[in-house]
């Protein structure tokens, strides 16, 4: 027997929730590696659909892929602190000045010679991902 790994599960569920999401009325959607597996183009498309079910409902969604997060309405960061013996995490509210360098991030070039295309192809992303 094969079972569905947590970004098949998590894509299921948002096939689900976009045929139902008149039906229901359930208020927050929780969305955790449903980029595993898939490539930029998908992580679009799979943005594009998140934003468009978070008109009726909060969609949280965790994700490691450019071309998924450029299509949030907010976008947040998680960032592990050290202190001594002490590890937590710390969740910060990108300001929008931030958004590209932080998608520039995800693309893998933040530093180095390619920062400066990364964050210019990040801020065009940025411009065209967004659900209107």
């Amino acid at each position: 027997m094969e079972t569905a790994s947590g970004g098949e599960l998590s894509r299921v569920m948002l096939a689900i929730e976009s045929v139902f999401v008149r039906a229901d009325n359930v208020p927050v959607l929780i969305f955790d590696e449903i980029d595993a597996g898939v490539g930029g183009r998908v992580g679009g498309v799979l943005g594009k659909k998140l934003s468009a079910l978070g008109r009726g409902r909060q969609v949280l969604c965790v994700t490691h892929l450019a071309t998924l997060a450029a299509c949030a309405d907010a976008h947040w960061t998680v960032e592990k602190e050290i202190k001594g013996d002490r590890t937590r995490a710390v969740l910060r509210k990108l300001t929008e000045a931030e958004r590209p360098v932080e998608i520039a991030r995800l693309f893998g070039s933040s530093s180095g010679g390619d920062a400066a295309i990364g964050l210019r192809h990040a801020k065009e992303l940025l411009a065209t991902s967004r659900v209107k």
